[in-house]
């Protein structure tokens, strides 16, 4: 979902477009990468959403395998997830977002969407997505 946002960044910086599938096309060429990209080129690459990071990554290490130098990255909306942010520091590539969950999660205690019992429980969950949930279903139990 984060072509839209790529493309119009292109072509406001007038600058070519390539897009990254998650595996190469079955038929055809049999392309992973659309687009003409010059070995050595400076890619950026644009996400809409940041959880684990993993679909990005897979980009990145596309684009790099290809010849691109990929140092930066752009999402919209980033969880804020430290498997995520692990991830970015071991490839080396800098993430930058728009805005992030402890943002969203300020904006609605704020305008009174959320209590701060329910930003708490969400925070959890952003520390440890795998295990929140059996937390809270032995927290369940023993109710």
């Amino acid at each position: 979902a984060g072509i839209p946002h790529a493309a119009i960044l292109a072509d406001h910086l007038k600058k070519p477009l390539l897009y990254v599938r998650p595996q190469p096309k079955s038929h055809g060429k049999k392309n992973q990468i659309e687009g003409r990209l010059e070995k050595g080129a400076r890619v950026l690459v644009i996400e809409d959403l940041i959880s684990t990071a993993q679909s990005c990554l897979s980009s990145i290490k596309a684009l790099r395998a290809a010849g691109a130098v990929v140092r930066h990255c752009l999402a919209i909306f980033s969880y804020g997830l430290p498997v995520a942010q692990r991830s970015f520091e071991k490839i080396r590539c800098q993430l930058y977002t728009l805005t992030n969950l402890e943002t969203l999660l300020t904006v609605a205690m704020r305008d009174g969407w959320i209590s701060l019992e329910e930003k708490g429980l969400i925070q959890k969950f952003s520390q440890d997505p795998k295990g929140w949930g059996g937390k809270m279903a032995s927290r369940k139990k023993k109710s």
